[in-house]
């Protein structure tokens, strides 16, 4: 595959097995715990990200080691997992055994999934999809996956921390200054890493939401209490409280596909 294209999905395929042993501590952590979101593990008693899911049928695009899954199992969904990478499942599926909680897990694309339309009520990710699958593709799957008036939820990095954090790690966390333009942000790949992200502005989020037949219901921008921690090393505290490093974005499916 030509790199700018497809080669996306087979590079972050390679990454994520690469790098799926450093999250299974973290992934036995969160299936262990009450939802907490995000680099800092913000709770869901604070943020109240999920609606009741009870009995619905609930999709996890790009579920890594499933812990989201694991959350909203425990609530009544009946969930699917899907992610890129066989060696973050082969975690979800131990985490799966030891907590005698099992639900279908896929391996595969979420820009391209292998259910039929209108299979789910809710679709979720948070990062997964959200950031390493391309939204041009992965939010009109997510649509035709969801029935009329379901709900698509996901969570990724804000806007201002994508344009603030230097282009090396090694370089320190982000800053107070711009080092990137905000018009045209799409597939951004840093020098240190193999692995291909997405972030999109606003407004592009809102057009390519309506485009696909969403309604923005909600864009709730966290922010972390004084006292949080994140094992992250290129965001702060600090700079989490003065600026969003991280947002969720909540979209219905339209009950009709007329778009104004």
């Amino acid at each position: 595959m030509p790199q700018g294209q497809d080669d996306h999905v087979l590079r972050n395929r390679a990454y994520w097995d690469g790098r799926a042993a450093e999250y299974v501590d973290a992934g036995r952590r969160a299936w262990s715990a009450e939802p907490r979101w995000g680099m800092f593990g913000i709770p869901e008693t604070e943020a109240r990200i999920l609606p009741d899911v009870d009995s619905l049928d609930v999709i996890e695009l790009g579920c890594g080691t499933a812990y989201v899954s694991a959350w909203l199992a425990r609530r009544g969904a009946r969930v699917v997992g899907i992610d890129n990478s066989q060696s973050q499942l082969a975690t979800a599926r131990a985490l799966q055994d030891e907590h005698e909680l099992h639900f279908p897990l896929l391996l595969g694309n979420a820009e391209e999934v292998p259910y039929p339309d209108a299979s789910f009520d809710l679709a979720i990710s948070e990062y997964g999809a959200a950031i390493w699958c391309d939204p041009h593709l992965w939010i009109p799957e997510a649509a035709r996956l969801l029935r009329p008036g379901g709900r698509l939820i996901f969570l990724g990095n804000g806007p201002l921390l994508v344009l603030t954090v230097p282009d090396l790690e090694a370089d320190g966390p982000a800053d107070a200054f711009l080092k990137r333009d905000y018009f045209g942000m799409h597939r951004f790949e840093w020098p240190d890493s193999d692995g291909v992200e997405f972030h999109l502005a606003h407004g592009d989020w809102i057009r390519l939401l309506r485009a696909s037949g969403f309604e923005v219901e909600n864009l709730v921008e966290l922010r972390p209490a004084a006292s949080a921690t994140t094992r992250y090393e290129h965001v702060t505290t600090e700079w989490a409280r003065r600026w969003p490093a991280e947002e969720v974005w909540v979209a219905r499916r339209q009950v009709t596909d007329a778009v104004d």
